[in-house]
């Protein structure tokens, strides 16, 4: 009974409460004051936010590189998409010169950039890059002299690579040379390339260049070949293992192949096997002579080898380089291994004549043993 009685005071008490305080229809949308300045502020925000898009003729870039992550991937299948990011002075023009054979034999399209001194890029060059590329009609092969980019981190599909690389310091004396004197394909060649160059510099003496520590002959721009295989992050650009390891690990994981310009012969039969599409039958355009007569044009002039003391200071500023460089000779004689390839220079050529040979720049020639 006490608890009955209990429960019927409370009802009374809530009946009472009630009428004290009758309903109002507008009780519901009263807000304080802190809430109005917050509800005025957001309002601004998206105001200004407009504003600053229209005069800016688009998206802020927060909002840009949400879109990039939050986007569905882009594809570019069915084929396979080929980038051929090349190194210079590692034989890129002589492998161009046989994919524009190629690609007409074949009917693929070949993308060549004219771009030959831009290899580091913003990210928004990379993203237009990489959209640029994914959406070339298929089959395709693109190449230009460009450090590695990471596609999926956009979320477009990561495409194959493909690169060639040399010694390093075969690469650099070609390089070294090649802007001061240029090629066989003609006497006034150099003076196009580097027409702002003086004399003084142009006739450096390359052990003077190298033993006295001229910029182009020191770090960084020694460390040439890994920021291709590193990638885009700053970090890439400074000689150190950290550079060194995420070029190693790139080769692994998004190089289908990184051959090596003293084996060219083979490397252009790998990639005949694992790119058929692509590279069928150019091994025998290469050995073609009509071939050999353009392909001599490329070959680097007035190159002239440093002392050994010189030599052995390139080597020692190119430690880095030069794990990396036989990291890569490692993997290319595992792959050829694996496949079972038989090597080019095993095959006798009987259509060749005995002395063209000496006529070819032959990178062996320029091997440094420190």
């Amino acid at each position: 009974m006490k608890s009955h009685s209990n429960s019927n005071s409370v009802r009374r008490k809530l009946h009472s409460s009630v009428q004290a305080s009758p309903w109002r229809p507008g009780s519901l949308l009263r807000f304080s004051l802190r809430d109005y300045a917050f509800c005025m502020a957001t309002l601004s925000v998206f105001c200004f936010g407009s504003l600053f898009y229209q005069l800016n003729g688009g998206p802020p870039k927060i909002l840009l590189e949400m879109r990039q992550y939050l986007a569905s991937p882009q594809r570019c299948s069915p084929s396979p998409c080929v980038v051929y990011n090349r190194v210079g002075k590692c034989g890129s023009r002589t492998v161009v010169l046989l994919l524009r054979i190629l690609a007409e034999k074949h009917r693929f399209n070949l993308v060549s950039s004219d771009i030959h001194n831009k290899t580091r890029l913003t990210e928004q060059e990379q993203v237009d890059l990489m959209k640029n590329i994914s959406v070339i009609p298929q089959p395709f092969l693109y190449t230009r002299h460009v450090h590695f980019l990471n596609f999926t981190r956009f979320r477009i599909e990561q495409p194959v690579y493909i690169n060639i690389i040399r010694d390093p310091i075969n690469r650099f004396l070609s390089n070294y040379f090649f802007r001061r004197f240029g090629d066989w394909r003609g006497e006034q060649n150099h003076l196009i390339r580097t027409p702002g160059m003086k004399d003084d510099e142009r006739y450096l003496d390359i052990n003077v260049c190298i033993l006295e520590s001229y910029p182009e002959c020191s770090n960084p721009r020694l460390f040439y070949i890994i920021p291709y295989f590193c990638g885009q992050h700053p970090q890439c650009r400074e000689p150190g293992l950290w550079a060194l390891e995420r070029a190693k690990q790139n080769v692994l994981e998004n190089f289908l192949l990184v051959g090596v310009l003293e084996e060219l012969e083979d490397t252009l039969l790998l990639l005949e096997r694992l790119l058929p599409h692509y590279f069928s039958g150019v091994l025998s355009i290469y050995k073609s002579p009509d071939y050999r007569k353009i392909g001599n044009l490329t070959g680097t002039v007035r190159k002239q080898p440093p002392t050994l003391e010189a030599l052995q200071v390139l080597y020692q500023r190119m430690k880095y380089e030069y794990d990396f460089y036989n990291f890569i000779r490692e993997q290319f004689h595992l792959l050829k291994k694996k496949i079972g390839l038989r090597s080019a220079e095993e095959e006798p050529d009987q259509e060749e004549e005995p002395d063209q040979e000496e006529e070819l720049e032959d990178a062996s020639l320029w091997l440094v043993h420190p």
